[in-house]
């Protein structure tokens, strides 16, 4: 089975117990930062939207918001809960209409290899306009493999830094590490990267 076969295995299993545990987690302190490297009314790509929770903020702030998740399951409770079609395709088949002046990548590109992860975000960097913002979280460390029933990579400050010298039009506009915001989970730190397209 491919890393991103088990992935999505494990989220089509669980999808209901996932949407139940994060919809409900504020976020609103990333969302808002995030929000403010956008320009107002703009368009944003949800990757890897999950339950949904960031698009619907992002909707509420009157953004036009593209939500995509490669788990059938959780586009489905995500379609339901945002109000309007959620795409159904991995971040390797997905492909972008038209540009985007914000792209959201919250803890999900980290279900990527790092070959992935790079093919990505070179893909991605080059459907955000320029100035555009974009913001990527991953599970803090040096991990690579399966955890958990999921394939994960992590990241540090510097595998971050080597990851972007190979997507030269993307720079960072601000890095820091945050406390898992879920219940119980306040041991696990995130690396949160907002990058900005040159």
């Amino acid at each position: 089975m491919s890393t991103t076969d088990l992935t999505l295995k494990y989220y089509n299993e669980k999808a209901s117990a996932f949407v139940e545990g994060t919809r409900s987690v504020d976020f609103s302190a990333l969302q808002n930062e995030f929000a403010s490297y956008v320009k107002k009314g703009g368009r944003i790509l949800d990757l890897g939207c999950g339950s949904g929770r960031d698009s619907k903020a992002f909707m509420e702030m009157g953004y036009a918001v593209v939500a995509v998740d490669g788990s059938e399951e959780i586009c489905r409770f995500a379609s339901e809960y945002i109000g309007q079609p959620v795409i159904c395709s991995t971040f390797q088949d997905y492909a972008p209409e038209g540009m985007f002046d914000g792209i959201w990548a919250c803890a999900s590109l980290l279900h990527l290899s790092l070959d992935d992860v790079k093919a990505a975000m070179k893909k991605y960097a080059s459907v955000l306009e320029q100035g555009g913002s974009f913001y990527v979280s991953f599970k803090y460390g040096a991990f690579s493999g399966e955890r958990n029933g999921r394939f994960f990579t992590d990241m540090n400050e510097r595998s971050f830094a080597d990851l972007l010298k190979e997507i030269p039009q993307l720079e960072i506009h601000k890095e820091y590490v945050t406390e898992d915001v879920r219940p119980g989970r306040e041991t696990e730190k995130w690396l949160n990267v907002f990058l900005k397209k040159l």
